[in-house]
């Protein structure tokens, strides 16, 4: 039975480059790069059961991934 849910974001402010994630359990990590690497960026949770919840844009993209929690 499924429990909840755990969540986790990603921002790519394509201006700079720069690209954050963060973890539920509080990591974060920082990178940059542009078109490839917000792909790769994204497909990497998604081997890992996260999918893309909702996303916003402005200057920026950010997005909410998703996965159960078993």
């Amino acid at each position: 039975m499924q429990r909840g849910w755990q969540y986790c974001t990603v921002e790519w402010l394509w201006d700079t480059g720069g690209i954050r994630c963060n973890m539920p359990d509080g990591s974060e990590t920082r990178t940059g790069g542009s078109y490839a690497e917000i792909v790769d960026t994204l497909t990497n949770p998604g081997r890992e059961g996260w999918k893309v919840a909702g996303c916003a844009a402005g200057g920026w993209l950010f997005w909410t991934l998703k996965r159960p929690i078993a």
